[in-house]
């Protein structure tokens, strides 16, 4: 178990967001091709660009927090957990015909997201630690 520190955790949250708002925009923008390279429906895509973006958004909302939040911190890495669940799922449980460059970018991306959700979660841990004291 290990724990980062505040101005770390605020790093995380804002490349949680910046990633996220970009995965979701290339995502909206660009689901027709993607489809085609990766053997993910067109539509999943769009889906899943309107969840990354609340996701986004809470984390840039939380980046920008005098005191950060950690019930907050620890919602967003739960469902940073839910996502790399799904893209498993997605990559191994769905009955899709993807491509070979789109299992590999399920899989970076949801190694990504599980990297950031450990970081949040450790986070979450010493902000709650730190209110208690």
């Amino acid at each position: 178990m290990f724990t980062i520190s505040a101005s770390t955790l605020r790093r995380v949250l804002w490349l949680d967001a910046a990633s996220g708002f970009g995965m979701g925009l290339s995502h909206l923008a660009l689901a027709g091709p993607l489809s085609g390279w990766t053997g993910i429906p067109a539509a999943w895509l769009q889906v899943a660009a309107l969840v990354v973006f609340g996701a986004a958004s809470l984390a840039a909302w939380l980046a920008t927090r005098g005191d950060l939040p950690s019930g907050g911190v620890r919602l967003l890495a739960a469902g940073n957990f839910a996502w790399v669940a799904a893209s498993l799922w997605l990559a191994f449980g769905a009955g899709l015909s993807l491509t070979t460059l789109g299992l590999g970018w399920v899989l970076a991306q949801a190694l990504v997201v599980l990297v950031m959700a450990e970081l949040e979660w450790a986070g979450a841990r010493r902000a709650h630690r730190l209110a208690m004291a």
